[in-house]
């Protein structure tokens, strides 16, 4: 089953992280990583159910996504205005 091969996952990461450079906002490199770390776990551990594939991208992206959300910041996050000079 084409599936359960590491390559795929990984050639699936690389075209969403190259999508995610032509459209950027974080959506795709998500994704992107969730395909790369499900297909080092591939690499290592071969599943073969459908299902417990798809589970585990989607629970790796959504991992990944939020923590690119904590690390890169809210959309609609300004940033910190100074109001007094240090110098002063």
């Amino acid at each position: 089953m084409l599936w359960s091969v590491w390559w795929v996952w990984l050639s699936g990461a690389l075209a969403l992280a190259t999508l995610e450079v032509i459209v950027p906002g974080y959506i795709f490199l998500g994704f992107a990583a969730g395909a790369g770390s499900l297909a080092m776990i591939l690499l290592i551990v071969p599943i073969t159910s459908m299902p417990m594939i798809l589970v585990m991208f989607a629970v790796l992206s959504l991992v990944a996504y939020l923590a690119m959300r904590r690390v890169f910041g809210l959309p609609g996050e300004k940033p910190k205005v100074w109001d007094r000079d240090i110098n002063d």
